[in-house]
């Protein structure tokens, strides 16, 4: 059952493992890592480097669809776009886990971070930050502020990471995305853009001796599907997507 297919235009799951030590970065090595990855997902077949030396290999966006695999010098990241079910992502980001440690050197001691993603992008043309105010609301503090006559809301992003337990090494943040620049509003010409809500579940720190970053992974994962449940569904994503609708 895929939980998010239909609470936005777009869903996206990535998985992002930062690390201590800086990543190999040789050809055979680097190769032979993506091209295992691509046995398994053959339809990741465009390879190229960046212009800073990030590796990545990709899949063309077909029918909305999309995967990608990165390796950047201390960061490796793996996303879906759209996925039938979120099992078809999450089986694309427990592969390269999986893999790394044999094939990248990437031990259990080098973590930095693991994160686990979801994403939405609402498509929508006009005022970004106007919207989310109106469909998230702003305190009451801020209400005088926001009814000054003839003022136009120009920059209102949500930006929140809350300490999930007392050490701070689990973490979860949500932000909201906008992409209205004052230009736009000056004119009042607004493009179709993606208005973008992330969340992310994030755990710090090197991982213990019994513990592997599929365990991680699975934890990680569980957490967000209940906080985005109880916390993040109906209270942020539905709202928007209504509001949207209205106009």
């Amino acid at each position: 059952m895929n939980l998010y297919a239909d609470l936005a235009d777009d869903y996206y799951c990535n998985m992002n493992l930062s690390t201590e030590m800086a990543l190999p970065n040789g050809r055979e090595t680097v190769l032979g890592f993506l091209e295992r990855v691509q046995k398994s997902y053959p339809s990741l077949r465009n390879f190229f480097q960046r212009e800073n030396g990030d590796f990545v290999l990709e899949q063309d966006k077909e029918s909305g669809q999309q995967r990608w695999i990165s390796i950047e010098p201390r960061r490796i990241c793996s996303g879906a776009l759209n996925q039938t079910a979120i099992e078809d992502a999450v089986g694309q980001h427990e592969l390269v886990l999986e893999l790394i440690p044999y094939m990248l050197s990437v031990s259990q001691l080098d973590c930095e971070a693991l994160d686990y993603m979801i994403g939405f992008d609402f498509l929508y043309r006009g005022n970004h930050d106007e919207l989310v105010a109106d469909a998230l609301g702003v305190s009451p503090s801020y209400d005088a502020f926001m009814g000054i006559p003839g003022a136009q809301v120009l920059n209102f992003e949500p930006n929140v990471t809350l300490a999930l337990e007392g050490s701070c090494r689990r973490q979860a943040r949500l932000v909201i995305e906008t992409r209205t620049n004052a230009y736009q509003v000056r004119r009042d010409e607004f493009p179709e853009e993606p208005l973008s809500v992330y969340f992310t579940v994030r755990q710090y720190g090197s991982l213990g001796p019994d513990t592997s970053f599929l365990d991680s992974l699975t934890a990680l994962r569980a957490n967000s599907e209940e906080l985005l449940e109880q916390h993040v569904i109906e209270q942020v994503l539905r709202p928007i997507a209504q509001t949207i609708a209205s106009r």
